[in-house]
């Protein structure tokens, strides 16, 4: 009996030596302090990275009449909400053929042969249509019998001495006659537009007139005089 006694407090005694054992809380090992410290200084970076990312871009605002943006994707558009509306007016180029008439100067007119002979209207150009109008019939009469060049095809009068309904079928022939083949240095001149000088040296070397306004002896490059014709002579 004294020794079952004695065997179950031996039992008891280390039953309650093992609790004692397990409750003992363990000791960290030297170093994890410094690890952990490490890792708050990871997460902390971390978040730094992430607070560096750029920001998605807001979602495109949509026009009030639209539907859908791109790669398929769909929005609706709230009822009551109208589409903004956008002017768009018409414009007149300034050297459009019912401009030019309209204007019926010697410079619009100047201006309608170049475009009907499809060259640039260039200030070169129509300073050289300018003076060569003025060689021909003077600036204060520049239009008369409504051929301005004196010219011979389709005006009734070989020598160019005959006449035109209008000035807007005067300039149609002049440039027809240029682009006929028979004055290939002054269409070329035309064509590049950069030369004033250069064309009156095309059209002095041609047969257009006799006279060849004396190679550049009849010819004057002083400035021009912007002159208006008669309403009737633009068939207005």
């Amino acid at each position: 009996m004294g020794n079952a006694q004695s065997i179950g407090e031996r039992a008891a005694a280390r039953q309650e030596a093992g609790l004692r054992v397990r409750r003992t809380p363990r000791r960290r090992p030297r170093g994890i302090r410094p690890l952990a410290g490490f890792a708050t200084l990871a997460v902390i970076g971390i978040v730094g990275t992430l607070s560096l990312v750029p920001v998605a871009p807001p979602s495109p605002v949509l026009a009030a009449d639209a539907d859908t943006v791109t790669a398929g994707q769909t929005v609706e558009i709230a009822d009551g909400v109208t589409a903004q509306q956008v002017s768009h007016e018409s414009y007149t180029a300034s050297t459009g053929p019912q401009t030019l008439v309209a204007g019926g100067t010697n410079v619009d007119w100047a201006k309608l042969v170049l475009i009907d002979g499809d060259w640039p209207v260039t200030e070169e150009n129509i300073t050289f249509m300018m003076r060569w109008t003025r060689q021909e019939n003077g600036a204060d009469n520049w239009w008369n019998r409504n051929n301005p060049l004196n010219n011979g095809q389709g005006s009734g009068g070989g020598s160019g001495l005959g006449s035109y309904v209008d000035l807007v079928e005067a300039a149609f022939y002049a440039a027809q006659n240029i682009k006929s083949g028979r004055y290939p240095a002054v269409d070329a001149a035309l064509q590049r537009g950069d030369s004033a000088d250069a064309t009156a040296q095309a059209i002095w070397a041609s047969p257009w007139a006799s006279s060849h306004y004396g190679y550049g002896t009849h010819w004057s490059s002083r400035p021009y005089e912007v002159i208006e014709a008669p309403a009737e002579a633009w068939g207005r």
